[in-house]
């Protein structure tokens, strides 16, 4: 079963993409690697200037699936190495892409909306950071992707707290580029890819690549730090709790063990 589709943009030289894992788009090996070859081959199309990512269902994406029912993927929700090796693609891509965020977007749905060049998003829409609450170090890069996004203050303020934040406030602290009406979300992503693609594609590849340098190379770097903390503490109480807290819609309980 396919999990990305590319649809009809309406715009020259603009790709669109939709997950379809509604109604949440919980993140798994199979659709990070079904989206990185459907990047890979844009990035082969001479005629692809940039991209929009979008979603169906009431969540971009919720990240990964902890209560047991997905598994993260790959077969165990204790070791995120299959689900990083194809995260870890996306920061190869060489051309721009748009993340159009209508809904919550946390975790690792979370890291893959910041891993966008952009963001357009609504008020409605929620991002979380959610790892420490839920017992466990931040993974998909977000320890590089996030500070460098909106500081290290926010993005700290971010991942200790967990807290979900509204597309208003998301816009104050640049995690959201732009912010629009609900039902505007996808058409304005549209908008601002199609302006991006009436520039010179091989300046914008070319400034793009300039602006991430070094980029790729830090968030894999980053990553294989983030597994190796992640795949302790998935073994731990604490992590337990918090996957049984957020299950139970309460406030966890941790030990430290």
């Amino acid at each position: 079963m396919s999990h990305i589709a590319r649809l009809e943009s309406g715009h020259a030289h603009v790709a669109l993409l939709e997950l379809r894992r509604g109604p949440f788009n919980y993140v798994n090996v199979a659709l990070l690697g079904e989206l990185a070859d459907h990047l890979a081959q844009l990035d082969a199309d001479p005629d692809c200037r940039a991209v929009v990512l979008a979603a169906e269902g009431r969540a971009f994406s919720a990240g990964a699936d902890f209560n047991g029912s997905d598994d993260n993927g790959d077969g165990s929700s204790r070791d995120p190495g299959p689900l990083y090796e194809q995260a870890m693609r996306l920061f190869r891509v060489a051309k721009p892409i748009v993340a159009a965020v209508h809904g919550a977007a946390v975790g690792a749905g979370l890291g893959l909306v910041v891993a966008a060049d952009f963001r357009v998003s609504c008020a409605e829409a929620r991002f979380s950071a959610n790892f420490n609450r839920l017992g466990f170090h931040p993974g998909f890069g977000l320890s590089v992707t996030l500070p460098r996004l909106v500081g290290p203050q926010q993005a700290g303020l971010l991942f200790f707290t967990g807290r979900r934040i509204g597309g208003d406030e998301a816009l104050r602290i640049g995690l959201v580029d732009l912010l629009v009406p609900a039902e505007e979300v996808r058409a304005s992503a549209l908008a601002l890819a199609a302006e991006i693609a009436l520039s010179a594609p091989l300046a914008v590849e070319a400034t793009r690549a300039t602006l991430r340098r070094g980029l790729a190379d830090a968030v894999i770097d980053a990553n294989r730090h983030e597994r190796e903390v992640q795949c302790v503490q998935f073994a731990s109480e604490d992590f337990k709790e918090g996957v049984r807290a957020m299950a139970e819609r309460r406030a966890p309980q941790f030990q430290r063990r």
